[in-house]
């Protein structure tokens, strides 16, 4: 499926930056950034990766912080109805 495909289907641009200690250094944080297209509010794709990083990667999660963003989505109209000029 084509990412303009994807996003007709309801599908975002998720970002998600991932926290982790060093596994050789348990007290130093690191950090990992990782977008793809996901389908909210279930997030498939976002919890399979951190469920293969919990198996497959020796740095154990600090934590995870997610944002999410329609991409296709009606556009934002305000109605301005006076001007300020300043010098």
């Amino acid at each position: 499926m084509s990412d303009t495909e994807m996003m007709l289907s309801g599908y975002g641009l998720t970002l998600a930056e991932f926290t982790y200690r060093m596994p050789d250094y348990r007290s130093v944080l690191n950090t990992f950034s990782w977008q793809l297209f996901d389908l909210a509010p279930d997030y498939p794709k976002l919890f399979k990766f951190i469920e293969f990083w919990q198996e497959n990667i020796e740095g154990p999660l600090h934590h995870v912080r997610f944002t999410h963003r329609k991409l296709i989505a009606p556009g934002e109209w305000r109605n301005c109805v006076g001007e300020f000029r300043v010098h």
